[in-house]
C-alpha cells in the first residue's frame, strides 16, 4: 500500500526546519557589544534599564517597537507545499 511520495518522518523535518529557521532569523537580529546611549532611528536617549537588560540596543522602545511589527509582517516560507496554503 502506497503512503505518498515522502518518506514518514518528513512532516517532521519540515517541523524542524522551519524551527531552525525562526531560531537563525532571530540570532542575526541580535546586536553584539556595547549599547548605544541613544536611538539610531530617532535619537532619543536608551534608559539605562533598557541597556542594562538588552546588551547591544541600538534603538528606543518605540523605535523597536516598529521594527518588530515591520518583522511580523514578513511571512515565513510555506514549506508544505501545498496549493491550498500557498493561496492564502
Amino acid at each position: 500500500m502506497a503512503i505518498g511520495w515522502t518518506d514518514d518522518d518528513a512532516v517532521l523535518d519540515q517541523i524542524q526546519d522551519s524551527i531552525n529557521d525562526e531560531v537563525a532569523r532571530v540570532r542575526r537580529g541580535v546586536s553584539d557589544g556595547e549599547s548605544l546611549l541613544c536611538c539610531e532611528e530617532c535619537g532619543a536617549e536608551i534608559p539605562e534599564a533598557r541597556r542594562q537588560a538588552i546588551p547591544g540596543a541600538r534603538l528606543c522602545i518605540s523605535c523597536q517597537e516598529e521594527a518588530d511589527k515591520e518583522q511580523k509582517a514578513v511571512q515565513l516560507y510555506n514549506r508544505r507545499g501545498s496549493k491550498d496554503s500557498q493561496l492564502r
